[in-house]
C-alpha cells in the first residue's frame, strides 16, 4: 500500500462552454479498472444523446492501468488530454468522462484539445482533489495511572486516535502514519518508560487535513 497518493473525494461534475458547445466534465474515485469502466458506462448511457463521451483513467499504485477513449473525436484530441490532465495532477484510482454536446461551430485540433482539457480540469475541482495518507495503528494498553498524562502528551503531539476503550486498564488505538508508527512506538514507550503494552493493528487511509 503507497504511504500517500492524490486521488478525489467523491463524484463530481461541471460544465463549461466553447463556442456553443457543452462540455460536461465527470470524475470519480474508483477502486479497480473494472469499476473505471463501469463508470464510463454509466455516463455514456446518462449522456446517450450526446454527441461524445469521451474518457480516461489511471488506476493502481503504479498506474498500471491506464486508458483513454477519443470516443469519436479526431484521434488525440479528448482521451490524450483528458488523460494528460489526470496525470499532470498526480492523481491515482481515478477516472474522468467528458461528455461534449456540439453546438454547431467546429473547434479545429487545437481548440478540442483545450476544451477536453478544461472539462476534465472542471470536472476534477468538482470532484474535490485530496490526499490519502497511509496510517498503522498502534493499540496502546496502559494504567489508569499513565493515561491522564498519555492524553494530554497525545494532544499536545496532534496525534490521532481512534477507539479508547477502559476496562482494568485503558487501551488507547492511536493512528500515527505509517512512516512514523515506529518512532511514534518507540515514543510512547519512552513517555511511558517501558510500562505501556504495544500491539499492531490495521493499517487504513485517512484525508490529509482531516
Amino acid at each position: 500500500m503507497l504511504p500517500r497518493y492524490a486521488t478525489v473525494r467523491q463524484y463530481g461534475e461541471s460544465e463549461i462552454v466553447n463556442k456553443k458547445s457543452r462540455f460536461i466534465g465527470h470524475a470519480k474515485p474508483v477502486s479497480s479498472e473494472e469499476e473505471a469502466v463501469a463508470f464510463v458506462e454509466e455516463i455514456k448511457k446518462r449522456h446517450w444523446n450526446a454527441t461524445h463521451n469521451c474518457s480516461a483513467y489511471v488506476v493502481g499504485e503504479r498506474d498500471e492501468f491506464q486508458k483513454a477513449l477519443d470516443d469519436g473525436e479526431p484521434s488525440g484530441t479528448a482521451g490524450k488530454p483528458i488523460l494528460e490532465v489526470i496525470k499532470h495532477r498526480g492523481l491515482k484510482n481515478v477516472a474522468v468522462v467528458v461528455t461534449r454536446y456540439f453546438g454547431g461551430i467546429l473547434l479545429g485540433a487545437g481548440g478540442l484539445v483545450r476544451a477536453y482539457t478544461d472539462g476534465a480540469v472542471a470536472g476534477i475541482d468538482a470532484a474535490q482533489p485530496i490526499v490519502k495518507v497511509l496510517h498503522k495503528e498502534i493499540i496502546v494498553d496502559v494504567d489508569y495511572t499513565w493515561y491522564g498524562k498519555l492524553e494530554n502528551e497525545l494532544r499536545g503531539r496532534n496525534a490521532r486516535v481512534g477507539d479508547v476503550s477502559f476496562t482494568d486498564r485503558v487501551r488507547i488505538v492511536c493512528l500515527p502514519e505509517v512512516a512514523e508508527a515506529e518512532r511514534f512506538a518507540a515514543w510512547i514507550t519512552d513517555l511511558t518508560q517501558g510500562q505501556a503494552v504495544l500491539e499492531t493493528g490495521e493499517e487504513k487511509y485517512f484525508i490529509e487535513g482531516e
